[in-house]
């Protein structure tokens, strides 16, 4: 397999887990460095510089949920979880604080790689949605080639996935995207459909977008289909 230079920050309180996350993301080509508190990985964040982090979700002292809260106030760095089972809660509350993706464990070290991969992708690779023209509407204007969202003439800051999104929403604006075509075309891996992914980061781009999140504008929800960006 061909070496990916990508740096990885794993975040993991268990050191038998972490070494063999280390182990087999450095076979993979990764560069690793580890984390054994959310302490100590908020003072390596700026050192490491990582290009995907992999965040466990129980830690000693700082839990995962506010890492990642406190890594979303000044980066857009995907983020995955790693949680302890599949558990709803604590699946969307790491969604819900600023993670773009999601494992759980026991996991195997070949998934885990594929969603890494799928993340740099997205980061990396030229987007087609960059050559489409800008949408406007109002208050709200969204430039995939420029790589910004507006409300109000305002910068809207999002996060990569969240940007996505919202970019491939702009490309079919009027048009209902399901579930699974918004994972398939925004997270670019097969889901399993789950559609918890599409549900919290629509959450999360309204609470940035809309006026009033209750009652939503430009994010509209089709009962039984998924979400349209309403011109």
């Amino acid at each position: 397999m061909q070496a990916v230079s990508a740096r990885i920050l794993a975040i993991e309180d268990d050191e038998r887990i972490r070494s063999a996350m280390r182990l087999a993301l450095e076979d993979e080509g990764y560069e690793v460095h580890e984390a054994a508190s959310g302490e100590q990985a908020l003072q390596l964040m700026p050192v490491a510089d990582p290009d995907v982090v992999l965040l466990d979700v129980m830690l000693p002292g700082i839990d995962g949920f506010e890492v990642c809260r406190s890594i979303r106030r000044s980066s857009d760095v995907p983020i995955v979880m790693v949680t302890a089972k599949a558990d709803t809660h604590d699946v969307v509350a790491g969604l819900e604080a600023g993670a773009d993706d999601y494992v759980t464990k026991p996991f195997v070290a070949k998934e885990l790689a594929a969603r890494i991969r799928a993340l740099l992708r997205r980061v990396r690779v030229t987007d087609p949605l960059s050559q489409t023209s800008t949408f406007g509407d109002g208050d709200l204007v969204v430039s995939p080639e420029a790589g910004e969202a507006l409300r109000a003439g305002a910068p809207v800051r999002l996060t990569k996935t969240e940007f996505r999104l919202l970019c491939e929403l702009a490309h079919n604006a009027g048009k209902v995207l399901s579930r699974e075509q918004l994972l398939d075309r925004v997270w670019g891996y097969d889901y399993f459909g789950d559609g918890r992914l599409v549900d919290v980061h629509v959450r999360r781009l309204r609470a940035k977008l809309e006026p009033n999140p209750a009652e939503p504008r430009y994010v509209v929800t089709v009962r039984g289909i998924g979400y349209k960006l309403q011109p």
